[in-house]
């Protein structure tokens, strides 16, 4: 089964709340296409893709670091700001 919310990361951003946004822009920019048509009805990233993106990020381990996570995000952010 694949677990779509990295453990930690709801303590992390209760701790920094300034990095909700950008790791909310994140999430919603992994959402799978017409992701309303399909159960569940939530802005997740396709499985498939899911899966390659952890196994990419952390090798076979498929466990995010919660500070890694939003470091990326807010890199992410940076990358579109001349967007």
């Amino acid at each position: 089964m694949t677990r779509w919310w990295v453990p930690g990361l709801g303590r992390y951003l209760a701790r920094h709340p300034r990095d909700i946004g950008c790791v909310m822009r994140a999430a919603w920019r992994l959402r799978r296409e017409r992701w309303w048509r399909h159960r569940p009805w939530l802005p997740l990233p396709a499985r498939d893709y899911w899966e390659f993106r952890l196994t990419t990020a952390n090798g076979s381990h498929g466990r995010l670091d919660p500070a890694a996570v939003v470091a990326v995000a807010r890199w992410s952010d940076l990358q579109r700001v001349g967007k």
